[in-house]
């Protein structure tokens, strides 16, 4: 038997473990979201969407606080306010979510949405970046899997300033994909990272 044709009758089994490996990734994928959403749906209730009059430049000095902390907690071995380098991860999906609503609805000095719309454009925009990840997924092969948490951290350190020098030049940039597509990465990167996370405690 030619090598060509062991090759086309291995081709089904490498497609089905792939299919399954996919599966698997949106099924964590999906779990990691509803955790952030449940957090982001109690401080709705506590504080409503208060986080409309913020703007973008603000946003990205939130996520550039929480990344930094991270990278600071991993490197000194040493956290002595508390709050988990799990719980910055979430910090990190939900800023970004917000920064991504941010983008499409534009600043306000008002909070201009009720609880119910704030969360219905937190799963809109969940969804959205979630087909985004299932893109790259599938183009990349699960080459996330291989990475480090560290390495998690460092893209979206360098991510965040991406964001941070197209503020600066006012979005006039010349081949950035765009505020908005860098908190995508972030947010994706960041889930990312808790899935990691909830791996290594479960093993």
């Amino acid at each position: 038997m030619q090598k060509s044709q062991i090759r086309n009758k291995r081709l089904p089994l490498r497609s089905l473990l792939n299919l399954i490996v996919m599966h698997r990734t949106e099924a964590q994928y999906d779990e990691q979201i509803a955790i952030c959403r449940e957090l982001f749906s109690k401080k709705l209730y506590d504080y409503t969407p208060s986080w409309r009059v913020l703007r973008l430049s603000s946003l990205t000095d939130q996520l550039l606080i929480k990344v930094l902390r991270i990278r600071n907690i991993a490197t000194t071995g040493k956290n002595l306010v508390g709050d988990s380098i799990k719980e910055e991860f979430i910090g990190l999906v939900n800023y970004g979510i917000v920064g991504v609503i941010q983008c499409k609805l534009g600043e306000t000095t008002e909070v201009d949405l009720t609880n119910e719309e704030a969360l219905s454009a937190y799963d809109s925009t969940t969804e959205q970046i979630k087909a985004l990840m299932l893109k790259k997924n599938h183009d990349y092969g699960e080459a996330w899997r291989l990475m480090r948490i560290s390495s998690f951290t460092d893209l979206i350190l360098t991510k965040v300033l991406r964001v941070k020098q197209i503020e600066e030049l006012n979005g006039e940039t010349k081949a950035s994909e765009g505020i908005a597509s860098n908190y995508q990465d972030i947010v994706n990167y960041a889930i990312f990272a808790l899935i990691r996370l909830g791996e290594h405690a479960n093993s």
